[in-house]
């Protein structure tokens, strides 16, 4: 026999067939050939092989010591290639004991983490997350070790690590926060006295984006003062609540620190962009049924999320 690199491993398929019907024309009917295209393989295998595998006698054609030894390894590999080939198993969270990681901006770990978990228990009873910040060494390298199963929530990034992969997940309104007591500031603001307010703003301790915002203010040839940059909101409205700065953010979280602290809602400016969330995982893992699964899970709950607060 040849090298394996010129085998044609097509004719492995004929083999097992020939030697399963032990008659041409049948062998031929369940591979969907013509009985000449048959008869022309089973003479390439007889060629490769050198050895004539299948005699006609008096009894039908009958395999030859070579084509006898040779079926329970072509039967294995085979059985092999069709298992390695079949789709992964789905997932099923009902049974599943998966704890999925988390990067996460606290938005999301505050007002959606907890519907979403609270959803998914009710049908996966045995799933469990834990939840990590946003840092640097996250998409560099979280994602592609699998350290990190997805990040959730973070504004849309124009330039992402090789094989990271991103995609729309949910759209939410920004709105102004600002001290009861601040009457510098009415129900309303303009570009411009939003831009000469003070602000305070949440770090960026991702290392991964510019300020939408700054790029916003920037192309109106406008600037703004930050007093005060804070690792997470609750700090950056309780700052608000004592000073006369002001805070941009989504208007769901801001409800929820008008309903916390002595802090009102004030419409920004008509130019300030949307928070254009994300789901954004390694391109590696993204058609594993568990990943696939979460992502899914994900999309559904925003949907709905849409439509409760609409």
């Amino acid at each position: 026999m040849r090298s394996l690199r010129y085998f044609d491993l097509n004719l492995l398929l004929v083999f097992e067939a020939l030697m399963r019907e032990r008659h041409v024309t049948r062998a031929a009917e369940t591979l969907y050939l013509s009985q000449p295209a048959l008869s022309h393989a089973l003479k390439r295998l007889r060629e490769s092989l050198e050895d004539p595998l299948l005699v006609r006698t008096e009894s039908g054609m009958q395999p030859t010591p070579r084509a006898l030894e040779l079926q329970p390894i072509v039967q294995q590999a085979l059985e092999l290639l069709r298992q390695g080939l079949a789709p992964p198993a789905a997932f099923s969270p009902a049974t599943s004991k998966r704890r999925f990681t988390l990067a996460t901006t606290d938005y999301f770990e505050e007002v959606m983490y907890p519907p979403f978990l609270s959803q998914l228990l009710a049908y996966a009873p045995d799933i469990s997350f834990s939840i990590e910040l946003i840092t640097p060494d996250v998409l560099s390298e979280g994602l592609e070790q699998r350290q990190i199963d997805m990040v959730v929530g973070l504004d849309h990034q124009r330039v992402l690590p090789s094989g990271v992969m991103q995609m729309p997940w949910m759209e939410e309104e920004l709105v102004c926060l600002a001290a009861t007591h601040n009457d510098r500031v009415g129900d309303a603001l303009d570009i411009g006295q939003f831009a000469r307010e003070l602000h305070v703003e949440l770090a960026d301790i991702s290392g991964l984006r510019s300020s939408n915002i700054d790029s916003g203010l920037a192309q109106q040839g406008l600037t703004r003062r930050v007093i005060s940059k804070n690792l997470n909101y609750i700090a950056a409205a309780r700052v608000v609540a004592l000073t006369e700065a002001i805070m941009t953010l989504p208007r769901q979280m801001a409800e929820r620190f008008v309903a916390m602290l002595p802090v009102r809602l004030v419409e920004p400016p008509k130019e300030l962009p949307t928070l254009k969330m994300t789901l954004i995982q390694h391109e590696l893992y993204a058609n594993d049924p568990d990943n696939a699964w979460l992502n899914k899970a994900l999309i559904d709950f925003a949907q709905g999320f849409r439509h409760q607060v609409s």
